[in-house]
């Protein structure tokens, strides 16, 4: 009898990300049968500016996606936060699109809540504008923490201890709901391996890790069950 044919989840990165591969790499290891596979496009700094946001033109990301379309991937994930400040529509866009070129679904990292806290890395104006993109498309960020940095590389080296700090900050201005849920917005912190940990020291606390719900919307696409991940926080607890 052959083998049963492995799951391959696809996934584009910005060229200067280091973060996402290795968590996206460790999230699925206990999923028998499931190999994930990268493809990347030039992305090296997150701000407003003329130039940072041409980086996002959709047909960088499609050449990327053309690639892994070459490895007969089962689903794309768009592993990036960059609708945040370009407009939720964006991403709807960008996937549609995807799917119109290389024949394969696509998804990205979605809202998961109503309302919501906010960490993130990112600038002052890059940080208000995703509020008002989420605002406008009738969401809520309740609290937000961000750090005020833009050169992308070096997201990956915010420690755990700062994003600690940034977590308890957010946690502590929120209204204590039976469920509280903080999104940490940028795929290229190293952060979806202290989700569990977050949750346990705030009671009903939910973590939506932007590498995390790619992950997971693109095994429920793919028909694997989410709850095989363990240990990386509720949402894959989640069908």
């Amino acid at each position: 009898m052959s083998p049963p044919k492995p799951t391959r989840l696809g996934v584009l990165v910005p060229s200067s990300n280091t973060a996402l591969e290795p968590l996206t790499t460790a999230i699925i290891s206990a999923l028998p049968n499931v190999t994930v596979h990268f493809s990347r496009f030039p992305v090296t700094e997150i701000s407003l500016s003329a130039q940072a946001l041409s980086q996002f033109d959709d047909s960088k990301i499609l050449e990327a996606a053309t690639l892994l379309q070459h490895a007969n991937v089962d689903v794309i994930g768009w592993s990036g936060t960059s609708a945040g400040w370009l407009g939720l529509g964006a991403d709807e866009r960008l996937c549609a699109r995807i799917e119109e070129v290389t024949g394969i679904r696509a998804t990205t990292s979605e809202a998961e809540a109503v309302r919501f806290g906010l960490v993130t890395p990112y600038l002052d104006d890059v940080q208000q504008k995703i509020v008002e993109t989420f605002g406008g498309a009738g969401f809520e960020v309740v609290a937000e923490s961000h750090l005020g940095r833009k050169v992308n590389v070096e997201f990956a080296e915010i420690t755990e201890q700062q994003l600690d700090s940034q977590m308890k900050d957010v946690v502590s201005k929120m209204d204590q709901e039976s469920v509280m849920l903080v999104s940490t917005f940028c795929t290229n912190l190293r952060a979806a391996q202290r989700l569990a940990h977050w949750e346990k020291t705030y009671p009903g606390l939910i973590v939506a890790d932007t590498v995390a719900t790619v992950i997971w919307d693109m095994l429920k696409i793919a028909g694997v069950d989410p709850s095989g991940v363990k240990g990386w926080g509720a949402l894959f607890s989640k069908t």
